[in-house]
C-alpha cells in the first residue's frame, strides 16, 4: 500500500517526491507578498518527520547554506520519513540583514506566539501551526550574534538516554552544552511538547564560515542516519568525539575601550588567566579581561570596540576538561583551511 501524502500549508506532497512550498507570512508596505520558503522531501517509506530550519535570527546565515547543501546531498535520496527544510524562518530580518523582526522583537523569544499578538507573536504562531507542529524531531541552526563567533557546538536539554541526547551525540560537534530552556524559544516550545530538538551554534552572523557549515551538514546527516531516515552505502566517517559542558559564563569588559584578545576560540583557559586587554586609544587607561572559570573558550567577540560590561569571551565549564580539549583539537585539526586561518 502506497504511503499517504504529506500535507503542509494546504499543499499535498506525494510519497517519493519533493516539493517547494511558499508559506504566506505577510505583505510588505508595497503590498508585495512575503513567504517563508519550505522544501518538503517525503520518502516512500514511513519514518520520522525532521524539521531542519535556519534563520530564526535573520542575520544568522550559516544555517541557510547548511540547508541548501543538505537538500543537494545525494545521501537524502531514498529518504525514509519526511524532511521539512526551512532555510530562512525570519524572512523580515533576512532581507534587512537584521537579527530581529521590524518591531525589534526576537522571534526566538516569541513562541508559541499568538494570532492576535505582536508581529513576532503572529509570525511565531504561523510558523508553529503551519510547520513546527508537523515535526517529530527538530534541528535549529544558529550562529553567534553580530560581531560574535561561536565554536561549533550543540545546545540541548539532555535527559538520560533520551532522543535529544542520542541526537546530540550523533551530530558530532566537539562541544555539547547542556543548556536550560529559554522561555519563548523554539527549543522551549518543542521540548515541552515532547519533540526532541537540537540547536547547532557555529560561526558568526552575516558570514559564511566554511569551518562551521561543513560540520553542520555532516552533523545533520549523522542525526538522520541515527534516526533511521537514511539508508544505502556511503563513505562512513567516525563520529567525532564530543564532551558535555555543564554550563558557561561570560568574561566582560572591565572598562570602555579597544579590545586586544590574547586567546583564540577553542583555547583552554584557567580561572584568572589573562584573556585580553581593553585600553583607550592612547593606552593611558587599560583593563585586563580574565577568565571567570576553568574551561574552554566557545564564543568570543570579533569587534575590537568594547563598552564596559560587554560580553567578550564565553567560557564553557567541563567535568572532564582534558577530554574536551582533546575533542576540540581533533575537530580543529580536521578543518580546512587550518584553524590559524579561521580564528
Amino acid at each position: 500500500m502506497a504511503r499517504a501524502p504529506f500535507e503542509l500549508a494546504d499543499i499535498r506532497v506525494a510519497a517519493g517526491s519533493r516539493t517547494l512550498i511558499d508559506v504566506p507570512v505577510a505583505r510588505l508596505y508595497t503590498h508585495a507578498p512575503l513567504y517563508i520558503p519550505v522544501e518538503v522531501v517525503h520518502g516512500r517509506q514511513s519514518g520520522p518527520v525532521l524539521l531542519v530550519c535556519g534563520g530564526i535570527h535573520g542575520d544568522e546565515i550559516n544555517g541557510v547554506e547548511i540547508v541548501r547543501r543538505l537538500l543537494r546531498s545525494k545521501q537524502i535520496q531514498g529518504l525514509r520519513g519526511t524532511l521539512i527544510a526551512v532555510p530562512i524562518v525570519n524572512v523580515f530580518g533576512f532581507v534587512q540583514h537584521s537579527r530581529y523582526l521590524p518591531d525589534r522583537r526576537d522571534l526566538n523569544r516569541c513562541f508559541p506566539g499568538s494570532e492576535s499578538g505582536s508581529l513576532g507573536g503572529r509570525v511565531a504562531a504561523l510558523f508553529r501551526e503551519q510547520i513546527v507542529d508537523h515535526a517529530s524531531h527538530i534541528i535549529d541552526l544558529h550562529t553567534g550574534a553580530i560581531h560574535r563567533t561561536n565554536l561549533p557546538q550543540i545546545r540541548a536539554q539532555l535527559t538520560r538516554e533520551g532522543d535529544t541526547e542520542r541526537m546530540a551525540n550523533a551530530f558530532g560537534a566537539p562541544v555539547i552544552l547542556n543548556a536550560e530552556l529559554r522561555e519563548g524559544s523554539l527549543r522551549h516550545y518543542a521540548q515541552n511538547r515532547g519533540i526532541p530538538v537540537l540547536t547547532y551554534e557555529a560561526g558568526e552572523a552575516l558570514r559564511f564560515d566554511q569551518w562551521a557549515i561543513t560540520p553542520g551538514v555532516r552533523g545533520v546527516l549523522r542525526v538522520m542516519r541515527r534516526l533511521g531516515m537514511l539508508t544505502g552505502e556511503h563513505r562512513r566517517r567516525p563520529v567525532p568525539a564530543a564532551e558535555v559542558a555543564n554550563g558557561s559564563s561570560w568574561a566582560r569588559a572591565p572598562i570602555d575601550g579597544i579590545l586586544r584578545p590574547q586567546v583564540r576560540l577553542g583555547a583552554r583557559v584557567a580561572k584568572g588567566e589573562l584573556l585580553g586587554r581593553v585600553a583607550d586609544p592612547f593606552g593611558n587607561a587599560e583593563g585586563e579581561v580574565r577568565a571567570v572559570a576553568d574551561g574552554i573558550v566557545i564564543g568570543m567577540s570579533r569587534l575590537p570596540l568594547a563598552n564596559e560590561g560587554e560580553a567578550l569571551f564565553n567560557i564553557a565549564r567541563f567535568d572532564a576538561i582534558e577530554e574536551a580539549e582533546s575533542a576540540i583539537e581533533d575537530f580543529q585539526s580536521s578543518l580546512e583551511p587550518p584553524p590559524d586561518a579561521l580564528y
